[in-house]
């Protein structure tokens, strides 16, 4: 993903929102710290995690206390990441993921919330959210969480993730088309599906196989567009659901 360089000047918005105005697009800006943008209805929270992820060299470019509030300021400041609640006042959570996915599809959203329920996970992933993790989860996590976000790729807690592969593992109904889907892929591509489907990053997995992350980066192109699929978590969904892991 391009990085985008801002001119900075401290905006304060609605609901209390705080952002960057006078936006600026400049190519090529390598090195440029990731921007991310937080919405969560506790102020406490909002200003203790910008800190922290201020320290870890992420830069903070507004944060917002509830949905409507946080569409505008995705608008103004074109973030790279927003952390997302999914209880908020309003708005709900994944109503704003949906209207962030459509306004401004470059932008990535990474729920941050404490509901580990399945349905929820669901909602928030089928509306356009790219990854989801619980409060309480270290910060190290969550700044892999918001890194690959911008690579394009997918992480899920732990907790969340048990809680939703069991239900996969139990659930025999199998479609014909996964089956035919499934035939398709080459021995490879199985390999790298099964090692996906455990959790394993592309760098993990270029090791284990003896080959280059730009490899897997292409063979995991190459499953998505087999299996008619968008991102790694439905990916792992489907490992699982065929006994894969």
């Amino acid at each position: 993903m391009a990085r985008i360089r801002r001119k900075e000047r401290p905006a304060v918005g609605t609901n209390g929102t705080t952002g960057l105005t006078e936006v600026s697009r400049e190519e090529d800006a390598a090195g440029e710290p990731i921007h991310v943008l937080i919405v969560d209805d506790h102020q406490l929270f909002r200003t203790g995690l910008s800190d922290l992820l201020s320290e870890q060299g992420l830069r903070i470019v507004g944060a917002a206390a509830d949905g409507a509030s946080a569409l505008e300021l995705v608008e103004q400041c074109a973030p790279d990441v927003v952390l997302m609640d999914l209880e908020m006042p309003g708005m709900s959570g994944v109503e704003t993921i949906r209207q962030i996915a459509e306004i401004a599809p470059r932008t990535r959203v990474v729920v941050l919330t404490i509901d580990a329920e399945e349905r929820s996970v669901i909602d928030a992933i089928g509306a356009g959210a790219c990854g989801y993790l619980l409060k309480g989860t270290s910060l190290q996590s969550l700044v892999a969480g918001i890194n690959a976000a911008v690579a394009g790729e997918s992480l899920i807690s732990g907790a969340v993730g048990a809680k939703l592969f069991e239900r996969l593992r139990t659930d025999d109904r199998r479609s014909a088309v996964e089956g035919r889907v499934f035939e398709e892929l080459s021995g490879r591509e199985v390999e790298i599906l099964k090692l996906l489907a455990t959790g394993k990053h592309n760098a993990e997995i270029a090791q284990e196989l003896f080959i280059s992350p730009h490899t897997v980066r292409n063979h995991i192109s190459n499953i998505l567009a087999k299996l008619q699929i968008s991102n790694r978590i439905e990916a792992t969904a489907f490992a699982i659901r065929n006994r894969m892991v």
